[in-house]
């Protein structure tokens, strides 16, 4: 008889836990949901703030928007971010926080090393995610997730194809931080596919703040074209250093990372950098025409000029991709978000599905979730 009783209770609990977890088997805080939950972890404080606030700060325009026109079959929606402080360390809190509190899809993280941590975090619970800007190759190793960005893989191709356009048979620099996975994946791909008649001379550095470049740029000098796949703070740092030892003819030239390197570092002016700053961009920040320059309008009038970049273009499209995904879902507010994930990889991964936006059109996405689209070569400043 106890025998029968012990195993009586034991299949009540399966069902009860099958009854509440679902099939990922975890609890579906998003049973009592009235809004779709997008969330996003990221720097809103710290050096590389200026990249969070605008994801932020876009992210919510687009949400408000769509909610202005009604939302989705009258759902609204609602974007929660939270500061991660560009700290990997920081995204198992706010992973959890947001995803106890109801979040259903994400944005990822702002940065690489930080989205590393959420991207594990979110496969475990199959959590749906396109970042707007982590962009190492290994951001999208799970199907549940995808990149609004260009992967450093691809930056560093289609910079290397661009230097081999123009480079061919020269010696050419190359600034990297040497423990940054964004610095270091967007290096060896572009050494990778770099025109072998092309000599790079390399000068690394660690850590995100450093007391003096003056051994880099002594190696560097000679250049006149530099590649620098670092973010902006130290890129702006190097140039206010070296702008007397490097030839004012010479290129900086980067990716990403150097968006916001004019507006966003108190004290530097990039006006007094007698070199050419450009970088690889899906956005122009001075555009005077089409949906580049509507978000342009949009955004000064409710922020400001100060964070405008890349950036947070991306993460306005990453919004309106999830929201024209979601059109062709069968889903509902309070679906459990590894309901949706699989919804929205169906659709994502479709032949028939593509999205017209600020950082391209006829944007898709190959089933590895890296994303398709153009990139253009940004000037920042012409060399004086």
């Amino acid at each position: 008889m106890k025998r029968i009783i012990t195993v009586f209770v034991a299949i009540a609990l399966l069902v009860v836990c099958f009854a509440s977890c679902g099939n990922t088997g975890k609890t579906n805080y998003a049973a009592n949901n009235t809004e779709f939950y997008i969330g996003c972890s990221g720097p809103l404080t710290g050096d590389a703030s200026v990249y969070g606030q605008a994801v932020k700060n876009s992210a919510q325009m687009a949400v408000d928007e769509i909610n202005a026109a009604g939302g989705l079959n009258g759902v609204m929606f609602k974007f929660v971010m939270t500061d991660d402080v560009h700290k990997a360390e920081n995204v198992s809190t706010n992973y959890t926080t947001m995803f106890e509190s109801g979040m259903q899809i994400a944005l990822g993280c702002v940065t690489t090393n930080p989205c590393l941590e959420f991207k594990t975090l979110s496969h475990e619970d199959n959590l749906f995610f396109i970042t707007p800007s982590a962009s190492s190759d290994s951001i999208v190793e799970y199907d549940n997730a995808y990149q609004m960005c260009f992967a450093d893989g691809n930056q560093g191709k289609v910079a290397a194809e661009y230097v081999n356009g123009i480079f061919a048979g020269k010696t050419i620099g190359m600034l990297y931080r040497s423990d940054d996975a964004y610095s270091t994946g967007i290096r060896e791909q572009f050494l990778a596919n770099l025109d072998k008649s092309i000599t790079v001379v390399e000068a690394g550095f660690s850590g995100g703040v450093v007391a003096s470049f003056s051994s880099q740029i002594n190696t560097l000098k000679p250049y006149d074209f530099i590649f620098m796949p670092i973010y902006y703070a130290p890129a702006a740092q190097f140039m206010t250093e070296a702008k007397n030892d490097v030839s004012p003819k010479a290129t900086y030239y980067g990716c990403d990372g150097l968006d916001g390197i004019d507006t966003s570092i108190e004290g530097f002016d990039i006006s007094t950098i007698p070199q050419e700053v450009s970088f690889l961009s899906h956005f122009n920040s001075k555009a005077t025409e089409g949906a580049s320059a509507e978000f342009i309008g949009k955004y000064v009038a409710k922020y400001g000029a100060e964070t405008l970049n890349q950036f947070g273009a991306s993460a306005y499209d990453c919004i309106y991709s999830i929201f024209e995904a979601l059109k062709n879902c069968d889903v509902d507010v309070t679906s459990s978000p590894s309901e949706i994930c699989e919804a929205l990889k169906a659709v994502f991964q479709s032949a028939d599905f593509s999205f017209d936006g600020v950082t391209g059109t006829g944007i898709t996405w190959t089933k590895d979730g890296f994303v398709n689209k153009s990139a253009v070569k940004y000037i920042v400043k012409e060399a004086d």
